[in-house]
């Protein structure tokens, strides 16, 4: 089964809908199997003077409020049908991240699938109940998560009404940008297999390296945030891929999927002919007559391939030639 690469467009829409159709057009050209938005009410998800994160102070209007911000980013029912609608025309899943109740009752009276918890809900136990009444495919993000309380929420969606092999766990830290040295890549792996789940990875580094080995190490989800250009004014963009990075990521992605194979170890079709051309066989070192002892003095191992086996060399040692051979000659 192939990795599940989301494209995260987050809210660098910037509210507009047109800049969300040209970010689904470059999700989609891109090849990435979904692309993603946020959906919510600023009213029901921040009081009016909650402060905003540092990385969202660094690029955005510091003395504006986060409720403010978020006001300005909201997608609106008709928006969201339009861009469904959008989504469905260019070949590409759409998907979106519910904040509050009103929302999760938003995308579920659209039509959604899937269903994507942020890292910050992964504490709110209504809100887990809500999501998890609906019996949907669930990815959980899981940032500023201890392993604690990744098993307590999947534990809550489980109870409430969601198989638990329709869950992903997303490994994930919530700082924009990502430093490497908090990545902790091998969290997503171990979390995996102690809560016994699907798991995938939500990228907020710089760059694809994390992506790419993320699938290497068995990642079957993978959302990275994009935008049409870092410099544009949001909260997000500067921590997002530029199109050509999401491009080269979608392909690094599928390259590595390629590269794991089936884990059996045997030659691929491609190299077969490459063994009688690299591996040896025994041969006559020295001219030899029928009959004459065959030892290390008059035998040697040499390519090519496809004559006795050097692993056989016990066994040929000691015996008589069974006819002449020249110098060189094959046994």
């Amino acid at each position: 089964m192939s990795v599940f690469i989301i494209a995260e467009a987050g809210v660098n829409h910037n509210g507009s809908i047109d800049l969300a159709k040209k970010l689904i057009d470059v999700a989609s050209a891109a090849g990435a199997d979904a692309v993603k938005f946020q959906t919510f009410k600023a009213k029901n998800l921040a009081t009016k003077s909650s402060e905003k994160a540092n990385y969202q102070k660094n690029t955005t209007d510091q003395k504006e409020t986060q409720f403010n911000m978020l006001k300005k980013l909201e997608l609106s029912k008709e928006m969201h049908l339009e861009l469904i609608n959008y989504s469905k025309n260019k070949d590409i899943k759409f998907l979106s991240s519910p904040f509050d109740h009103d929302s999760i009752e938003l995308l579920k009276d659209l039509g959604l699938e899937i269903f994507k918890i942020p890292s910050g809900e992964i504490t709110n136990l209504p809100y887990l109940r809500h999501i998890g009444k609906l019996n949907k495919k669930i990815i959980l993000s899981t940032g500023m998560s201890n392993i604690d309380e990744v098993k307590n929420a999947l534990d809550i969606l489980v109870s409430s009404g969601t198989k638990k092999n329709n869950i992903t766990v997303l490994h994930a830290n919530t700082e924009y940008p990502t430093q490497m040295e908090d990545v902790n890549l091998k969290a997503m792996v171990i979390m995996g297999k102690e809560l016994n789940v699907n798991f995938g990875y939500s990228d907020h580094t710089l760059g694809i390296e994390v992506d790419i080995a993320a699938v290497a190490l068995g990642a079957s989800i993978i959302e990275k945030h994009f935008t049409l250009n870092c410099n544009m004014e949001g909260p997000d963009h500067k921590a997002s891929l530029e199109p050509d990075q999401l491009n080269k990521m979608v392909i690094s992605i599928r390259n590595i999927e390629k590269a794991l194979g089936n884990g059996i170890k045997k030659p691929s079709k491609s190299e077969l002919p490459n063994i009688q051309i690299v591996r040896k066989s025994i041969i006559a070192k020295t001219k030899i007559k029928k009959g004459e002892i065959l030892n290390e003095n008059n035998l040697a191992v040499k390519r090519p391939g496809g004559g006795i086996s050097p692993m056989k060399w016990d066994e040929i040692i000691g015996t008589k030639a069974i006819k002449d051979y020249n110098e060189d000659e094959l046994l």
